[in-house]
């Protein structure tokens, strides 16, 4: 758990640390101790605000998420979409103000330690339209994709409009346990980390882009699966 601030850093480990399966293993007050913190203890998760001193909260998700498994969730006053986005692309797995209630505190950490996103792809997705322009991301497809299956890529590409796995399956017309397999190649082949860096990924590579139309907007908006 790290923040700059004693009493809001010490409120949030006694919220965590009083449930019967989170251990609350270190404090931190700035974002260098959190990065070294998490290099000693080795946590499922670090809590980390954006805004600290030294290292804020961003360049210290960027440095845990490069190192190991640790997964990240963001803690700030501030609602600014580009707080959103830029943790997010720094590897986040979730996002949080600190008026968050206590349940969803708690909720957050649960889901995030368990290989989940916090963010619905849905609300990724609307982050990225808006701080990735059109004329930057190229059309043609980019080599990163080359691994990918045809039905990978229509996976990726439905994730990245912010289907659900069952809402996957449907436009697939496939079993939820193929789509759960067709998810887990891409996040492999891509070397990411969960949905969220799926949706980001997407745009990145042109796959998709801002205004693109949804399933269901027109006939035939798939693209046809490669042989």
């Amino acid at each position: 758990m790290a923040d700059d601030q004693e009493l809001v850093r010490s409120g949030f480990a006694m919220i965590l640390d009083v449930q019967p399966d989170i251990e609350v293993v270190a404090e931190a007050g700035d974002g260098a101790d959190a990065v070294e913190a998490v290099r000693r203890h080795g946590p499922d998760v670090a809590l980390l605000d954006i805004r600290m001193p030294r290292v804020d909260g961003i360049e210290a998700c960027r440095a845990i998420s490069a190192e190991g498994d640790c997964r990240t969730v963001m803690l700030t006053t501030f609602d600014s979409d580009e707080y959103v986005y830029e943790a997010l692309h720094a590897g986040a797995s979730g996002f949080l103000l600190k008026d968050v209630r206590r349940d969803d505190l708690v909720h957050a950490v649960r889901v995030v330690a368990r290989g989940d996103s916090l963010l619905a792809p849905s609300v990724a997705r609307r982050l990225v339209e808006q701080y990735t322009r059109p004329a930057a991301r190229p059309r043609r497809p980019d080599p990163r994709l080359d691994g990918l299956t045809g039905r990978e890529r229509q996976t990726l590409l439905l994730l990245a409009r912010g289907l659900s796995n069952a809402e996957i399956a449907a436009e697939l017309v496939v079993s939820d346990h193929t789509v759960k397999t067709h998810v887990g190649n891409v996040l492999a082949k891509l070397g990411l980390r969960d949905r969220i860096q799926a949706v980001i990924c997407a745009y990145e590579t042109g796959l998709i882009a801002a205004g693109d139309p949804h399933p269901g907007d027109r006939p035939g908006s798939l693209p046809p699966p490669r042989r």
